[in-house]
């Protein structure tokens, strides 16, 4: 400890030091996350998490954070849950860690920015360490797309509808994608091609194990909707990932959307129901979740502390949270969010996005999106969504931001590569990146 220390001052004192030397340094106040793992994706109304509350979901993971970190419950101080569709989150995440052996004095709030939100579970408990206002936390992003649905059932006040980009952030999410597509000239052709990389590589990972460090099985009731007969299931693989997907057979599925176009469809977007419809019952819906993702119920969990807490605490360090950051844009165009959140956070840690990133979690919410954020930031694909993304694996809002960085750090570790980014675009018009440093090499 008195090494760090003293390699923090010289390094402080060192005015030529670059960005990334300088996020690599392993100082005693950084941030780190020395727990992390998710449950797996299931598919929406007919997978293995259909007839499992989302209570029970988050119930389960904290029982699983409490039986794997080997940590007393009590040095957690505040659990922090990125929820989208549920008003109760905030109720459930804190019954949930009372009955999963949290004691009372640990804390529990839930957060909502869309599909940003798991990041932002993670960098609210992160903000709240390096204050000095809690020494240990947990972030848990967690999901029931079954159960959910974040819909506006009526249009917002006049005062507000009649300035266009105010009323613009009631448009689909369907809508939007096809938008991004006309506007930048991302093809249906370029979106199926990039569709089918993301369910090949799903495909590959999972049949090599690439997933299975990162997930922890889950153990539910499953009932017949036939016989009505119940089961006790245990999950342990993601459901998402569909073998033998071909941009042949991708260039087949009809437009999911064709009211606002034919570029996206089922099969280029992250996992949907319906046979690749949305289905809108109501003029003024923001975003039918059953055409966004074909997942229901997931959770994801990250624990974090100071560096110094974990060292006296004996605890693994898995990596270093070094920052995160959001950025607006036009709400019609939602998609392109983390084209702008990219270059802004990488500008504050003054990083080269081709030189010093090694690993990226770009999450999938359409093609479209995907597609013309790595054409404008000159992504390199080869490093990018390595084990596929949502579209192959699914798009659980309020946890994707979590399930990004599980997935990402374990790519980290498999490659034994240090630099990971994760970002996504997020409804109404924004985007978040993420920035960390894997430590287990």
């Amino acid at each position: 400890m008195a090494q760090e220390r003293l390699s923090s001052i010289l390094n402080h004192l060192n005015p030529n030091k670059t960005g990334l030397s300088t996020i690599t340094q392993k100082n005693p106040d950084d941030v780190v996350i020395t727990l992390a793992f998710r449950t797996p994706l299931a598919k929406g109304y007919r997978g293995g998490f259909k007839d499992t509350p989302l209570d029970y979901i988050v119930y389960s993971i904290l029982k699983k954070v409490v039986e794997r970190s080997k940590l007393d419950p009590q040095m957690v101080e505040d659990i922090c849950m990125g929820n989208v569709s549920d008003a109760k989150a905030a109720y459930i995440v804190r019954a949930a860690s009372l009955a999963a052996g949290f004691p009372n004095t640990t804390a529990g709030s839930s957060v909502n920015r869309f599909c940003s939100s798991g990041l932002k579970a993670v960098q609210d408990i992160a903000n709240q360490i390096s204050m000095g206002s809690i020494e240990c936390g947990l972030a848990i992003g967690a999901e029931s797309m079954t159960a959910g649905g974040d819909r506006l059932t009526k249009p917002f006040h006049n005062e507000i509808i009649k300035v266009p980009e105010a009323n613009d952030c009631m448009q689909p999410m369907g809508q939007t994608s096809e938008n991004v597509g006309n506007d930048f000239d991302i093809s249906r052709e370029a979106q199926d091609w990039y569709a089918a990389e993301s369910y090949q590589r799903a495909e590959r990972a999972q049949k090599a194990g690439w997933f299975d460090d990162e997930i922890v099985p889950i153990t539910t009731t499953i009932k017949d909707p036939k016989s009505g007969e119940e089961k006790q299931v245990t999950l342990t693989k993601d459901e998402g990932p569909r073998y033998g997907t071909t941009f042949e057979s991708l260039s087949k599925i009809r437009p999911a959307f064709p009211e606002y176009g034919n570029r996206s469809t089922g099969g280029n977007s992250s996992q949907v129901t319906d046979g690749g419809r949305c289905t809108f019952d109501h003029p003024y819906i923001f975003v039918d979740l059953r055409a966004l993702a074909d997942v229901s119920s997931i959770a994801a969990a990250i624990l974090l502390m100071k560096r110094s807490k974990a060292i006296e605490m004996n605890q693994p360090i898995l990596a270093k949270f070094c920052g995160a950051t959001v950025a607006g844009v036009a709400p019609r165009i939602m998609g392109i969010g983390p084209s702008i959140a990219i270059p802004k956070l990488l500008t504050k840690f003054n990083l080269n996005l081709n030189t010093d990133i090694d690993i990226i979690e770009l999450n999938e919410a359409f093609a479209s999106m995907a597609v013309y954020c790595m054409n404008v930031l000159g992504i390199d694909h080869a490093k990018t969504n390595v084990r596929g993304g949502a579209i192959a694996l699914g798009h659980p809002l309020g946890c994707t931001g979590a399930r990004q960085i599980v997935t990402g750090l374990s790519e980290c570790r498999r490659q034994k590569k240090k630099i990971l980014l994760t970002s996504m675009c997020i409804g109404t018009g924004q985007g978040m990146a993420g920035l960390f440093v894997n430590e287990q090499l």
